[in-house]
Parts: structure tokens; C-alpha cells; sequence
């Protein structure tokens, strides 16, 4: 096995469970097509590692190409169906067997889908715990933006999820 192979398979093994995280998200929880949102991010990693100059961190590029692989597939699909579906929300349980906390995470996930698609990728990036400034690097928006967007968004879905 070359080296790119051993490369590429520590880094697929470090970021498939944050890449298939982000990907559900933007799927709304179908776990097929964010898997295949994520087979299709590490095939665009696969493609372009040779080409990556580390201008930014390698988490930093991967997120980017995730965000601009699920940006185009949501593009994709509104212009096959203008009505995005959220009815077929699925949520797993992960370490949490509580039904009302379940019943949040499936509210929260539904508030999200309402947000635009940038909004959207900003608040599952923060979700998944990243620095802001990085989101604002994989954004391509200003850090401060970046800060005020989030504290209203974080808002928005407060009142949202509330049903206000």
C-alpha cells in the first residue's frame, strides 16, 4: 500500500464520524443520503489530497468539501422538488433514552432545516463543536460575522424549538 493510501485512510478513519455527522444534518437525518453524502466527500478528498497545499487545517478543507457537497445536493434537490420534506425526520437516540429529550433533538433538527442553507451550515459546523473561526474560515465570512450570525441563529432556534 503507497503512502497516499496510508494517508487517506488515517484520514478518512479521524473524519468520517464528523463528516457523517454534518451530513446528517443537512439531510434531516436520512441516513442513506448523508452516507452517500459522505461516500462523495471522501471521494473528492481522495481526488483532490494531492493537490491540498495546507493553507488551511485538513479538518478545515474536508468540512468545506462536506459543506459544498451537501450545498449542492440541497441546490440539486430544489430544483427537482421546490418543497424541501422535513416530515420524514428520523433522529437516533444516542446515549440518551430519554423520549422527551428525543423529542427536542427531532424539534431542533426540524427548526434547522427551516434556516437558509448557509445558516444551516454554520449552526451544524458550531454543533459539531468547531471554532468559530474556523467556520468562518470554511464559510469564507468574517469572523465577527461569523459571531453575530451564530448568536442569532442560536435565537432563532431557542424560539423555534419553543414554539414561540
Amino acid at each position: 500500500m503507497g503512502s497516499k493510501e496510508i494517508i487517506y485512510q488515517k484520514i478518512y478513519k479521524e473524519n468520517y464520524p464528523k463528516v457523517m455527522r454534518l451530513c446528517m444534518g443537512y439531510t434531516v437525518g436520512d441516513e442513506s443520503l448523508a452516507k452517500d453524502l459522505t461516500q462523495e466527500t471522501f471521494i473528492k478528498v481522495w481526488q483532490n489530497l494531492d493537490g491540498f497545499r495546507n493553507e488551511s487545517g485538513l479538518s478545515t478543507w474536508i468540512y468545506r468539501i462536506c459543506v459544498n457537497t451537501c450545498l449542492a445536493e440541497i441546490r440539486r434537490k430544489r430544483k427537482k422538488d421546490k418543497n424541501l420534506q422535513i416530515d420524514n425526520l428520523q433522529v437516533s437516540a444516542s446515549n440518551d433514552d430519554s423520549a422527551e429529550k428525543e423529542d427536542m433533538l427531532i424539534q431542533l433538527y426540524k427548526c434547522i432545516n427551516k434556516l437558509s442553507s448557509t445558516n444551516k451550515a454554520i449552526i451544524l459546523l458550531e454543533l459539531e463543536g468547531l471554532p468559530q473561526l474556523e467556520i468562518s474560515e470554511i464559510m469564507g465570512i468574517k469572523h465577527e460575522a461569523i459571531r453575530t450570525r451564530i448568536h442569532r441563529i442560536k435565537q432563532q432556534l431557542t424560539k423555534c424549538v419553543h414554539n414561540e
